[in-house]
């Protein structure tokens, strides 16, 4: 019987994701490009997932995206919320998940589902910068460190250095004025993290923290912050190397979906 191949595109704000399942089922490829909406990012991404796959697009019945630029891109078949489609990747990932704390470049996500991955609640930041990949990325630049090393700084750490503000430029200020002071560049670190920390699980108290968690999202590669939120939780946070497709993954998931009912007409 012939495979039935769907595509996810996910287009954030700062990365572009795509997978390609078949039959609702196996992911057969993925990729994670660098570059988010309003740049090439997304065509980069299903070119090099066609690619792996060996396949072209006229080989893929059914396209959903979604994400920040889900709009931008005018060849798929539907667009859908990123809500959605992190409450569906989630639950593929995870399986038994109940919340899903989501950080993405430019928002946070914190989703609530029942036991049959149906979306219950959600909370979401999307008007201030602090405590998303952006904010990480601003105060990179003033440690002049790498965004990969973080989690491996935030180990070593003896102790947290407080950063109070929840404002991104004020929160700047407060780095830069602890490096002025000759305070450990990883005590800063963790520092930061658990601003990040305290601020989403800010959010996530407003839906009801339920286990297990999940946590989705680039941000969630950041070992870190995995830490800090489980800390700041008091309980086990979970992610997987897939946790960065999640997005993407639902939106395959529902390209399967839509492309069965239409076959049904």
């Amino acid at each position: 019987m012939e495979k039935i191949y769907t595509m996810g595109i996910d287009i954030g704000s700062t990365s572009s994701k795509c997978v390609i399942m078949n039959d609702g089922d196996e992911i057969v490829s993925s990729s994670i490009i660098n570059l988010g909406a309003g740049t090439r990012g997304v065509q980069v991404a299903i070119e090099e997932t066609l690619g792996k796959a060996g396949l072209n697009m006229s080989d893929i019945a059914y396209t959903v995206s979604t994400g920040y630029g889900r709009n931008s891109y005018e060849d798929a078949d539907k667009a859908m919320s990123e809500l959605s489609c992190h409450a569906k990747g989630g639950k593929y990932i995870f399986k038994d998940v109940i919340t899903i704390i989501d950080i993405g470049g430019q928002d946070v996500k914190v989703l609530k589902l029942d036991p049959n991955g149906q979306l219950q609640n959600f909370v979401m930041n999307d008007k201030c910068a602090a405590g998303t990949g952006r904010f990480l990325e601003v105060m990179t630049k003033v440690l002049d460190v790498k965004l990969d090393d973080l989690g491996s700084l935030d180990a070593e750490a003896t102790e947290a250095t407080p950063i109070s503000s929840t404002c991104t430029v004020f929160a700047e200020s407060e780095v830069i004025s602890s490096l002025a002071h000759n305070i450990d560049v990883k005590n800063i670190v963790r520092g930061i993290h658990q601003s990040v920390a305290s601020r989403v699980c800010g959010l996530a108290s407003r839906v009801g923290v339920q286990d297990p968690v999940a946590m989705t999202g680039g941000v969630s590669r950041n070992s870190g912050i995995v830490r800090a939120i489980e800390r700041e939780l008091g309980r086990e946070v979970i992610t997987s190397e897939k946790s960065q497709l999640a997005g993407a993954i639902g939106a395959a998931l529902f390209a399967y979906d839509n492309y069965k009912r239409h076959s049904a007409k």
